[in-house]
């Protein structure tokens, strides 16, 4: 028997602990290795990445991560007078769908310890939740830190993540990265990079970049998103298609949107736990960009929980607007709908 709830009625309260052990890959990647990677052989980067990230887990296992000199980057790149200087992380750089998050939650299974895993903005969130200090005393005493789609969205996020990465870097801890954007390049598009040159430089003086090459999905378009249901269909295709499950959320879009203003991101993943689906009526373009970026935060969450999607309104090639989609979040925005399109197919059926 199928289980009715609202997303609006939900409101979760989340300790630090709570919030630290959600640092982890989602279920989609809970059990990933290097061995399930699968590199393209005409893509020589795939597999070298792949052999570089099992030295770097090697390193830091070993303990040799940790040390100033002479460790894994220098041995790496041949080691001697010549050598680089030794970096404390890896940053994966290459375009959507090149398996970037695949390879850096196997390097986080690899390694033993206390370990984090989670996007970019889930850490910013974090450290909104929590205070920069706090954040700083729960990271430091881990022995790697793992950070997926990395990107830059404002000043403020320049400064705290520029400080963040030279504090943990300074106590010892491991950085490994992934974006589809260079150190150099962060922020560009968003604002005023070139006035938060310094602290773009030390975050980029962080990593070592390796390049994973293959095929962007940006340059094959996006899927079309599937059609939604008729508002007055909408009862009848939740109960027809979710009705062996145990749990569905039931919300009015409007209402759920007003809802995300009230619940902090870092909530978010406690925001959908429990779920087995998610129906929405009269899904409408948004059209203020906080909103869009709130949204993108739940979406995601969605995504790492598998969460099929039946929804009435528009299509979820329309939820963001054409100067959204075009302006410079549009990273976000694409993955967005990549991911709430793939649910929806799943949510139908399809």
């Amino acid at each position: 028997m199928v289980a009715y709830e609202h997303l609006v009625d939900r409101r979760p309260n989340v300790s630090a602990d709570e919030l630290l052990a959600g640092f982890r890959p989602s279920e989609r990647f809970g059990e990933v290795s290097f061995d399930t990677y699968r590199p393209d052989p005409s893509q020589p980067s795939q597999q070298q990445a792949v052999d570089a990230l099992k030295n770097f887990g090697t390193a830091i296992n070993s303990g040799s991560g940790r040390s100033s000199g002479g460790g894994f980057f220098s041995k790496l790149f041949g080691g001697g007078a010549s050598a680089p200087a030794v970096k404390n992380g890896i940053y994966l750089d290459g375009g959507f769908g090149v398996g970037k998050t695949h390879l850096l939650a196997s390097l986080w299974h690899m390694v033993e310890g206390p370990k984090a895993f989670g996007t970019f903005v889930e850490y910013t969130n974090f450290v909104g939740a929590m205070s920069f200090h706090k954040t700083v005393e729960a990271l430091s005493s881990y022995k790697l830190v793992c950070i997926d789609e990395f990107e830059l969205d404002d000043p403020g996020d320049t400064v705290l993540m520029s400080r963040l990465m030279r504090e943990l870097s300074d106590a010892g801890v491991k950085l490994a990265a992934t974006s589809n954007t260079l150190p150099g390049s962060l922020g560009e598009g968003r604002f005023a990079a070139a006035d938060f040159k310094r602290e773009i430089q030390v975050l980029a003086d962080q990593f070592e970049v390796l390049r994973v090459d293959g095929e962007d999905f940006r340059h094959r378009g996006l899927p079309a998103a599937p059609a939604p249901v008729d508002n007055a269909q909408l009862e009848a295709a939740v109960e027809s298609r979710f009705g062996g499950l145990g749990t569905v959320s039931v919300d009015n879009f409007s209402d759920l949107i007003n809802h995300l203003s009230q619940v902090h991101p870092s909530r978010y993943r406690q925001l959908v736990q429990g779920l087995d689906a998610i129906a929405w009526k009269d899904v409408t373009t948004i059209t203020e960009q906080s909103v869009a970026l709130r949204f993108v935060v739940l979406a995601d969450r969605l995504y790492d929980k598998d969460l099929p999607i039946i929804s009435s309104g528009v299509p979820f090639d329309q939820v963001f607007t054409e100067e959204m989609m075009a302006g410079g979040y549009q990273k976000k925005y694409f993955r967005a709908v990549s991911r709430l399109t793939a649910l929806a197919r799943e949510g139908l059926g399809e």
